[in-house]
């Protein structure tokens, strides 16, 4: 194996000089530097990524921790194309990407930054944690840099990613408005998760735009989940038969709201226009195909990918980003029928 004392040798210069120059500190002669470079690749030397962490005190690697992970994340596919988002970024960088989950009985062993040191991470990008996450505190009181995705939490080492989760959410209704609709209810996600509070505030934002009266019955929690939303969606629309749409939190919720309508006999969208969340691959294969407000997700994950290197760099732009989203009519909405 080839160490920095052979491509010293190869180049007539020093080992400090070879590790300085491979570590792209300033003070070498950039001649001298691109003739260690072109000899190193020469030798095929592979630097130790430990030692160099260690003498450096960077490991030059940043981690993806996931919370809540569970067998319904696989059909919604948000980590997955968070993740090729993210991949792609550093896989244009000399940084490594790792990732670790956590969970309650993981919290309770190891705290935030007793993990980050594990893992020997130089910063992190935290996806899927909720506001009652204990780790959510320690993340904004720790030094270590990260970067938040769907969570608009900011400070010196605390950045996020997310989209317009209010004006998303705005498009939706105001489309379902265009269509002649009035009584419009909501199934939103969870008391403890940020974007639920802005995607209401966009539901109410339109709702009373529009000069329509704010039903707040009309307005219930399916908790991200599809078997939830469709047992919510029964019920409400059993209670109150004059419903004529609904807008979803989430596509995968909205995929239940179409089942419960089929229990109920009402056709979709004849009968109900239902309008989702995140633009899933499910959503234009379903049948109907779903109308949905997307969020690019890829980007999501290429942005805080960029963002955190950029922290870590000593970058001082802005910590926050956040990006646009987009209506996709498709099958399940329509004008609303006397």
């Amino acid at each position: 194996m080839t160490t920095i004392k052979d491509i010293a040798k190869a180049a007539g210069v020093s080992v400090t000089t070879v590790s300085r120059a491979l570590n792209g500190y300033s003070d070498v002669n950039e001649k001298t530097r691109q003739k260690i470079i072109e000899i190193s690749k020469e030798l095929k030397y592979s630097p130790n990524t430990l030692a160099r962490s260690l003498v450096m005190n960077k490991s030059k690697t940043i981690g993806l921790l996931i919370s809540g992970l569970n067998r319904g994340s696989i059909k919604d596919n948000f980590t997955f194309e968070v993740l090729v988002g993210l991949n792609q970024y550093v896989g244009e960088t000399d940084y490594d990407l790792v990732i670790f989950s956590t969970t309650s009985s993981k919290q309770r062993e190891k705290t935030y930054s007793e993990l980050c040191r594990e893992r020997r991470v130089d910063g992190v990008i935290i996806s899927g944690i909720r506001t009652d996450d204990p780790y959510l505190r320690e993340v904004v009181d720790s030094e270590i840099p990260c970067v938040l995705i769907d969570i608009p939490i900011q400070s010196d080492s605390v950045g996020y990613v997310t989209t317009d989760n209010v004006q998303g959410v705005k498009k939706g209704v105001q489309h379902l408005i265009e269509l002649g609709h009035r009584n419009i209810a909501m199934v939103n996600g969870h008391e403890y998760a940020f974007v639920s509070r802005q995607r209401l505030e966009g539901y109410y934002q339109a709702i009373e735009g529009a000069g329509i009266p704010i039903n707040p019955k009309w307005v219930t929690n399916g908790d991200f989940e599809e078997k939830k939303a469709e047992e919510q969606a029964l019920e409400l629309l059993s209670t109150y038969p004059e419903i004529s749409a609904i807008l979803c939190a989430s596509d995968l919720m909205a995929m239940g709201v179409i089942k419960a309508a089929k229990q109920l006999g009402k056709k979709v969208p004849e009968e109900l226009s239902i309008v989702g969340y995140d633009d899933i691959i499910l959503a234009e294969h379903i049948t109907p195909a779903l109308t949905t407000i997307a969020q690019d997700k890829v980007q999501m994950g290429f942005e805080a990918a960029k963002l955190l290197i950029n922290m870590l760099e000593n970058d001082n732009e802005p910590h926050t980003i956040t990006l646009p989203t987009e209506l996709k009519i498709r099958e399940t909405t329509s004008t609303l029928r006397k």
